[in-house]
């Protein structure tokens, strides 16, 4: 009999990318003084962070709608980090090696986003 391998969330491109981005920029905003904090700083670390939490809540959504409708919150929350990575750059907050890590790895997603859309819409019938 052959065991059927189950996809698992650890197994999603986009959602390793996300999560060790949001880890990376967590790592940066933690160091910065309160003001950038508590203004940029929370915004991003949130912004980023909801890049894989959608992606890990719509992986566990049962119905193919749902799941795609919180891919897609997942790509806001990615043009969203997008802005305050553009933000935290003019405003001194970052290096430029972290800048440009960080923009990087958030014009990686739309593409593993996109990927990770059109194989739910290919594999799940409702």
């Amino acid at each position: 009999m052959e065991d059927k391998k189950y996809l698992k969330l650890n197994d999603l491109n986009s959602y390793r990318i996300a999560l060790d981005l949001s880890n990376y920029v967590w790592k940066i905003v933690v160091q910065w003084d309160n003001f950038a904090k508590h203004t940029v700083g929370q915004q991003f670390v949130r912004a980023v962070d909801s890049i894989s939490a959608n992606i890990a809540e719509g992986f566990a959504r049962y119905f193919k709608k749902d799941k795609i409708l919180f891919y897609r919150y997942s790509f806001g929350s990615m043009k969203e980090s997008l802005d305050w990575n553009e933000k935290a750059k003019v405003r001194g907050l970052l290096k430029d090696n972290e800048y440009q890590h960080i923009l990087n790895e958030l014009q990686c997603l739309p593409q593993e986003l996109n990927h990770l859309i059109s194989f739910t819409n290919e594999k799940l019938k409702k």
